[in-house]
């Protein structure tokens, strides 16, 4: 049996057209885009274009748009940034961030918002929090672990009527959903979408005050043009898909939570699931610990996540789950993409019943 990748959520396989622009980009980009010769001049244009591309993909301005190395080191300069900008330091975040910004919000004042059950933000807590000292609140577009569409109109609107601006993490929903207009930082990586690793993108939009940290510097912190390329071109080709992407994976991931919820006893499905992005689900198995079922699926050939998806190396329960109320033990994400068939579902869903049975049995369950 053939391996089957369903881990989506924390890198995409690499699209074909990204695949494409990054091999041309290597024998046409690699010069400085900085200098004055014929060679550098070519990575110019190729270093603008891909600027416009993203930005006609995502309603913006070509110079409101900065690369970066990491979707990770966007965020971080997203929120450092605006507080520096705005000479304030606290910063309201709901309790579902990734980390990424957890951590960056967490070095200096902060204000935690609630979810309910399904992981939507509190709006209640989330406008009571906009004080007056506030630098930025954070709302991200989708969870990554459950797959949940957060209010963000609704919370832009609040920010507005305080001109307190919001900051949108959208790295899962980039290329798949159009995130609502009213936010004025967006965060995204490239690898999420079917992009190459190594290009976080940082949006800031006119008129937000908004400085970066740290040294002053006229390079961008992102500098790898090829993966730069390669990043436009399948984002583009990413939203040309989407439509018919959305609806077959939606249907792949409909069919997993149906199945899994009437084929297995004690497991709860985490999430809206109406409200969601098309390519994750999320359940926990009660009795099972979740990285053992996680090697014993891989074992089979079947790569999924577990416990949070962000800080897997670690023994700690997932701060999504946990702020959620939900079961934190045996969890399982499973994130499917544009290259996921049909049969690779079945597949999964014929091991998964006899081998969280087994493992229940095996811990005398």
């Amino acid at each position: 049996m053939s391996a089957s990748y369903l881990d989506a959520a924390s890198a995409a396989p690499l699209h074909p057209v990204a695949r494409e622009a990054l091999l041309a980009a290597l024998a046409d980009g690699w010069a400085d885009p900085a200098r004055l010769y014929a060679q550098a001049r070519r990575a110019r244009q190729l270093l603008d274009a891909s600027r416009a591309t993203i930005a006609d993909c995502l309603g913006a301005r070509a110079d409101e748009i900065t690369f970066c190395a990491s979707g990770t080191q966007a965020a971080h300069l997203a929120i450092a940034g605006a507080r520096k900008g705005r000479r304030l330091r606290k910063v309201v975040h709901s309790a579902v961030e990734h980390s990424a910004v957890l951590h960056a919000a967490a070095e200096d004042e902060h204000a935690e918002v609630p979810v309910d059950i399904l992981g939507r933000a509190d709006l209640g807590a989330f406008a009571a929090a906009l004080t007056p000292d506030t630098a930025l609140a954070a709302l991200m577009h989708a969870n990554h672990e459950v797959g949940t569409v957060q209010p963000l109109a609704e919370a832009a609107a609040l920010c507005a009527e305080h001109d307190i601006p919001l900051y949108t993490d959208a790295a899962q929903s980039l290329g798949r959903l159009p995130v609502p207009p009213g936010w004025s930082v967006l965060t995204g990586s490239a690898h999420k979408w079917g992009g190459p690793p190594g290009v976080g993108l940082l949006i800031v939009k006119k008129g937000t005050r908004w400085r970066r940290p740290g040294p002053s510097d006229e390079r961008e912190p992102g500098r790898d043009l090829p993966a730069i390329v390669a990043a436009a071109a399948s984002l583009r080709a990413v939203q040309a898909e989407s439509e018919t992407e959305n609806a077959r994976q939606s249907a792949l991931v409909g069919r997993i939570r149906a199945t899994v919820a009437a084929e297995i006893p004690d497991v709860e499905v985490i999430g809206d699931p109406d409200g969601r992005l098309p390519h994750i689900v999320t359940f926990s198995f009660l009795y099972v610990e979740g990285e053992t079922l996680l090697h014993e699926l891989d074992r089979q050939g079947f790569a999924v996540n577990s416990g949070s998806s962000c800080t897997s190396s670690t023994l700690h329960p997932s701060h999504v789950l946990a702020a959620m109320g939900v079961l934190t033990h045996g969890n399982v994400r499973v994130s499917v993409h544009r290259d996921t068939t049909g049969a690779e579902v079945d597949r999964l869903l014929a091991a998964l019943p006899p081998t969280v049975a087994r493992l229940r049995k095996e811990a005398g369950l």
